[in-house]
């Protein structure tokens, strides 16, 4: 339910159109989603939702795998704490340099 309330505040169907954006994940709490290719190395967005504070949390980072290895590495690009619900899209544009809207 907090998922598809995130999903919908950052736009919805548009926004997953207009950014490329895909691989949404409820994580219960929050929303983990895909990147398309952006201005910033990050392919991966969590958004965590502070029920006490009501506002949110978001990081982005930037998940890799060896082939060879089997190893995982991960490294943040970005992190944003403390945010109204009305800000998610202009932080979502800010960082990646995606618009969330067609015109």
């Amino acid at each position: 339910m907090i998922a598809q309330t995130i999903l919908q505040q950052m736009g919805g169907h548009r926004f997953a159109l207009t950014t490329g954006s895909k691989d949404f994940i409820g994580l219960g709490n929050g929303l983990l989603m895909s990147l398309s290719r952006n201005k910033t190395s990050a392919n991966r967005l969590e958004i965590i939702y502070d029920e006490g504070l009501d506002l949110y949390n978001m990081r982005f980072y930037r998940k890799t795998f060896s082939k060879k290895t089997f190893e995982s590495k991960t490294k943040d690009i970005a992190k944003y704490e403390g945010i109204y619900f009305d800000m998610l899209e202009e932080i979502f544009t800010e960082v990646t340099g995606l618009n969330t809207r067609l015109f």
